[in-house]
């Protein structure tokens, strides 16, 4: 099993940053096409019609969002930053080897529109099933 680990400076102040990440709404803007939680439990589905059901396993506000995510463990770490931004740092521990590129390269993704949504109200995505990770766009 490995680990990724990827850092990301966000404008948006830990309170924004936190409540994308951390509400259904806020993980439709920049993750899933629907992220919906029932009793600590995050339903998400993708544009391909893939869904996954993770638990959320801590959160500190503005701070902290753990979560079990395809089985396994992710850490979104939130620190004030200069100019009231945000210093991300995400930890995806228990990737499977064999799953590992696809995976930090899906972080990226992730990531980047998260940077988009929180600091210029942008999303990168495409939203169409036609064109989703399975058939090689990374814009979704």
């Amino acid at each position: 099993m490995k680990t990724i680990t990827w850092k990301l400076y966000l404008k948006s102040n830990p309170k924004a940053v936190f409540d994308l990440i951390s509400t259904a709404e806020g993980r439709k803007k920049f993750w899933a096409e629907k992220a919906t939680e029932v009793n600590g439990i995050i339903q998400f589905t993708f544009p391909n019609g893939q869904e996954y059901k993770g638990q959320i396993l801590k959160t500190i506000p503005n701070r902290k969002f753990y979560l079990d995510y395809f089985n396994s463990l992710v850490k979104f770490n939130l620190e004030p930053s200069e100019n009231d931004g945000t210093d991300l740092i995400l930890i995806n521990e228990n990737v499977d080897e064999s799953e590992f590129s696809e995976v930090n390269a899906g972080w990226i993704s992730v990531l980047m529109n998260l940077k988009a949504v929180a600091d210029f109200n942008c999303d990168l995505r495409n939203h169409d099933p036609k064109r989703t990770w399975n058939q090689d766009y990374a814009e979704n």
